[in-house]
């Protein structure tokens, strides 16, 4: 059971991609600790499913809904207005959903889909809400990344990654998700930069290697491929236990900007640490959201 070591009574979380896996496992994890839990799923059945299954585990019924579809830009924005209509404060926001693709496929909006699901809904999401959570820090914003980040690499003309699908599709498959994972970390910190001062942190996880639903949309080859691999990996709720600590320890409420793996602060690779990267990527993804930089 993963801990939770600071109460959160009183507090509101918002979780995204908790319908399963990671996601799930952390909501559970913060409504144990008392907090006001909302999750955030794209399918409706599967997403009551799930909140049911966080009110019977945690054992608090103080767990609501909210659907959206996180490829798409103009969901994501009904998502950010119907948790500013419903919920009056907001004090942790978890981003987890993240999906990985063997082909290159396009959203609504015209992005490349992992870059769309795993970095620019984490971007937009946060950037709507933070007002609210200026408005209600202390507060905290845990960003879960991946040491695949690693394999990743930011190309600012590339962000679509039309270059990047070529070659083998696992390969680019991997080196697509491993630049997400990549822009995650990029954005924490500068986003952390600018958050500086008003009592509100953001810091990224390593979940580690989680037998999740992860890759399972990329038919018989990706089932076969987790399934092979899911012995070895890690329960959901072990891979939840860092995401938890980050969002509710209280010895982390001053720190920002950092990367955390197995509930410790780990420094990532160097073209995860290049504040010119991240400046660049922020002012990137500005423009593709239509927001100011």
């Amino acid at each position: 059971m993963p801990e939770t070591p600071w109460s959160l009574a009183g507090k509101t979380c918002l979780v995204t991609g908790a319908t399963s896996g990671i996601g799930q496992e952390t909501a559970i994890g913060l409504a144990r600790a008392g907090a006001h839990v909302v999750i955030a799923g794209r399918n409706a059945e599967r997403a009551e499913a799930a909140r049911s299954d966080v009110v019977r585990r945690s054992g608090n019924d103080r767990v609501d809904l909210l659907l959206a579809d996180l490829s798409s830009l103009g969901s994501i924005r009904k998502l950010a207005d119907a948790f500013l209509s419903s919920h009056p404060s907001l004090h942790v926001l978890v981003n987890n959903a993240g999906i990985v693709n063997m082909r290159r496929q396009l959203t609504e909006d015209g992005l490349e889909e992992t870059f769309a699901v795993n970095h620019m809904a984490y971007f937009l999401l946060t950037r709507l809400l933070e007002t609210r959570l200026r408005e209600c820090a202390p507060a905290r914003v845990v960003n879960v990344a991946s040491d695949a980040h690693r394999m990743g690499r930011l190309d600012p003309s590339d962000l679509q990654s039309e270059r990047a699908y070529a070659g083998l599709p696992l390969v680019s498959a991997f080196r697509v998700y491993g630049t997400s994972k990549l822009a995650n970390i990029l954005f924490t910190r500068e986003l952390a930069r600018r958050l500086a001062g008003s009592g509100v942190t953001a810091n990224c996880v390593h979940p580690g290697p989680v037998a999740t639903r992860l890759g399972q949309n990329n038919g018989g080859l990706g089932r076969a491929l987790t399934g092979l691999l899911s012995p070895f990996f890690l329960t959901p709720a072990q891979g939840a236990e860092t995401s938890i600590y980050v969002a509710s320890a209280p010895g982390l409420a001053d720190v920002s900007g950092a990367y955390f793996a197995k509930k410790r602060e780990l420094q990532p690779s160097a073209a995860a640490r290049d504040d010119d990267a991240a400046l660049v990527l922020w002012e990137a993804s500005s423009r593709i959201a239509g927001l100011p930089f």
